[in-house]
């Protein structure tokens, strides 16, 4: 008799980054006021430009870190209630979720990345740390100190492709962070939502000829020229239509739109989400150019204001991954609308020259309006 192996849980794609961010960097090898006053003046340097958050634990003189966009500070033994570490990281993630980086002491916590100060004081600890090093950014020569520990040569083999830099160097350290947060790639992959069921308008929107095809192989094509790879989101995989892209399926069901977005990032966590939806006939390259040519990755969308509604357009939007976690949030909370989830976060809403390539389609009227 033949056992089958059994799969206790879903196979599903883990978002990039850490326990606490999708960037980190661990500040390691010196006492801990340092560490405190070294990450407050890089989050004061850099606040113009990048939210960065602050993990640590707790000490007896607390910084103020009034520069930070999130805190996190862990009391040490005076927690209430205690968690499993797995399921705190999926807290530490949601909490730290608006920051483009997160700072981390490294006496106490690991990080994804590291920054190690040269400190005198800390040279033992840190010798016996050393396998918290795992992908080292930059060198930090704190006072009195002109160049890196034996050990680190040796334990580090491409020490010398790393920068060395003094801890007063607060310019150089911080350009060095914004490199980092810059150089992160965050691919865009296209949707063209095509599985709703065209109710009011009595056929399939998705099959009407504006452009010499179907309109959502025309939309399709369309993302395709801005993205690494474009789908459609159908309701279910029995669709009855042919077609060149590959399709998602609705993995929320029953949720319109909403269930569609989630379904991409359910898919793919890591990349940004250009959405469209299959009834807007009068999109244009030039809109979709002007709306990635605008895209702030540090906010959770970019998308365009609707002088019709009034509202952000959330059916052409570039969702960042920062905003799954954020739209499960409000689905959790009973909320399945796009447009809410725009309206009450931190997005990047932009003017648009062309109304026109808003324009919604829905009923027989307004296509017979919009073919005149």
């Amino acid at each position: 008799m033949t056992s089958k192996s059994h799969k206790k849980h879903a196979l599903l794609t883990k978002p990039k980054g850490g326990a606490f961010g999708q960037q980190e960097l661990a500040l390691i090898g010196a006492p801990c006021n340092v560490i405190q006053n070294l990450s407050e003046q890089l989050a004061t340097h850099l606040k113009t430009e990048y939210g960065l958050g602050y993990a640590d634990a707790s000490h007896q003189n607390e910084m103020a870190a009034s520069a930070f966009r999130t805190t996190y500070t862990d009391l040490i033994g005076q927690h209430g209630v205690r968690f499993e570490h797995d399921y705190m990281a999926s807290h530490f993630r949601v909490l730290f979720n608006d920051c483009d980086l997160v700072l981390i002491n490294g006496n106490h916590f690991l990080g994804e990345s590291q920054m190690v100060i040269i400190n005198e004081q800390k040279k033992a600890s840190l010798e016996k740390k050393l396998d918290r090093l795992s992908d080292v950014k930059l060198f930090i020569l704190d006072e009195g100190v002109e160049e890196l520990f034996p050990f680190l040569k040796t334990h580090i083999k491409n020490h010398e492709d790393i920068p060395l830099l003094s801890i007063k160097d607060v310019t150089g350290i911080g350009k060095v962070i914004k490199n980092i947060i810059d150089a992160y790639s965050i691919p865009i992959k296209g949707l063209v939502l095509a599985g709703g069921n065209s109710t009011r308008m009595g056929h399939d929107k998705g099959a009407i000829n504006y452009h010499g095809k179907a309109h959502r192989e025309y939309l399709a094509d369309l993302l395709n020229g801005f993205c690494s790879q474009t789908y459609l989101s159908v309701q279910n995989e029995s669709i009855n239509f042919q077609t060149q892209y590959s399709i998602i399926p609705d993995a929320f069901l029953n949720l319109g739109p909403y269930g569609g977005i989630l379904s991409a990032f359910k898919q793919d966590p890591n990349s940004a989400w250009l959405v469209v939806a299959t009834d807007l006939p009068l999109l244009d390259a030039t809109t979709l150019k002007t709306l990635i040519a605008n895209r702030d990755k540090s906010k959770m969308a970019t998308c365009f204001h609707n002088p019709e509604t009034g509202f952000p357009e959330p059916l052409l939007t570039l969702w960042e991954p920062r905003a799954y976690p954020i739209l499960l949030q409000f689905l959790a909370h009973g909320y399945s609308c796009p447009r809410k989830v725009l309206i009450n976060s931190d997005i990047k809403e932009l003017p648009i020259s062309n109304v026109d390539a808003l324009r919604n389609v829905n009923t027989p009227e307004e296509l017979k309006v919009v073919r005149t």
